[in-house]
């Protein structure tokens, strides 16, 4: 088991749409932990070279995370629309809104390339692949992990026959990797899920959402995770593809809020007024509303905006720190011994 064989209980969270790096998962990986690449968003072309570099950089183990596609129902009429208010956004950047569109993010392409270039670890967000795919990474020799934010998510993964579980609370910054994106669903904190998938299920828990610094990641150990997945506490690492205004922007007091304003899946972001001027309208519609919003939010980050693109954090934000990813696992690890300490005596 990859998790066994770590020096610090520290996963990189794959961190999709830029800042992930393979410098940032190498560095993470060199530092003790495991790094992770992100594989949404990328063609499989992409994705490959992606690991050839990471390669390069480290001999040390790593994961790979991939979209799981979904064929929900969309309301044709909302999305239409949804994209007419874009309107504004266009006329303000001065770019058309994409074409909303549904997509597999090549799926089936990535598959196949993990099966001929195996790498130690594929985790899924989203769902919950077949056990004929998880067999077949498995024979190729890799660990299959699962994404889940409640129980009966957590069975499922299970029941597929996968490794371990990552379990996302509604703590956790981007997009909730739901295997359903539903409006009514009750939102459990990383803790809570933690007790309640740790009490049924005999199998290593990695627990992820609001785990950016050292007494976090004491908490979760001690609730019975195995390590902790950890993003947003990586966002501002001198090795992640963040971008300048988004860096900038978790270091205020900002409040964080779900949206499907710029992807049409629940999603928590700073609060911005992209965020807050369409959250009410967006419709439940991944990816279409994702390709719509994606030039907007591209000249919005080439002029350096804030208010017009994404800017994901969870809600412990304010405690990240700026600093090579080594140095913010080290940081981690000792604050984590000194909290574990504190709570013995």
């Amino acid at each position: 088991m990859i998790l066994a064989g770590l020096r610090h209980p520290i996963v990189l969270a794959p961190l999709a749409g830029g800042p992930a790096t393979p410098a940032l998962a190498a560095a993470v990986s060199d530092a003790g932990g495991l790094g992770f690449l992100a594989a949404g968003y990328r063609t499989a072309a992409q994705m490959r070279a992606d690991i050839r570099e990471l390669r390069e950089r480290t001999d040390n183990a790593f994961g790979v995370n991939v979209f799981v596609p979904g064929r929900a129902p969309v309301d044709e009429r909302a999305l239409r629309d949804y994209v007419e208010r874009l309107g504004d956004e266009a006329s303000r950047y001065g770019a058309a809104a994409g074409e909303p569109r549904d997509d597999d993010d090549d799926w089936d392409a990535k598959l196949a390339a993990l099966e001929e270039e195996p790498v130690p670890v594929v985790s899924f967000t989203f769902g919950c692949p077949a056990r004929d795919v998880v067999a077949a990474l498995r024979n190729a020799g890799s660990e299959l992990w699962v994404t889940v934010t409640d129980v009966a998510e957590a069975r499922s993964a299970a029941g597929a026959g996968v490794d371990a579980l990552v379990l996302q609370g509604i703590e956790a910054g981007g997009h909730r990797a739901s295997f359903v994106d539903r409006d009514d669903a009750e939102g459990l904190s990383t803790l809570v899920l933690l007790g309640l998938v740790g009490a049924e299920l005999d199998l290593p828990l990695v627990a992820a959402g609001g785990i950016t610094d050292g007494a976090a990641l004491a908490a979760v150990l001690a609730a019975g995770a195995t390590a902790a997945q950890i993003g947003t506490g990586f966002l501002r690492a001198d090795e992640a593809g963040t971008h300048p205004a988004h860096r900038a922007a978790l270091a205020t007091e900002t409040e964080t809020t779900l949206t499907r304003a710029f992807t049409g899946r629940l999603a928590r972001g700073l609060a911005n007024r992209f965020l807050v001027e369409h959250s009410s309208e967006a419709p439940s519609a991944y990816p279409h509303v994702h390709h719509a919003t994606a030039p907007l939010r591209a000249e919005a980050r080439r002029r350096g905006d804030p208010d017009g693109f994404n800017l994901w954090a969870g809600q412990a934000h304010r405690l990240a720190v700026a600093a090579p990813a080594a140095e913010i696992v080290r940081m981690l690890v000792r604050d984590a011994g000194a909290a574990h300490r504190l709570s013995e005596g």
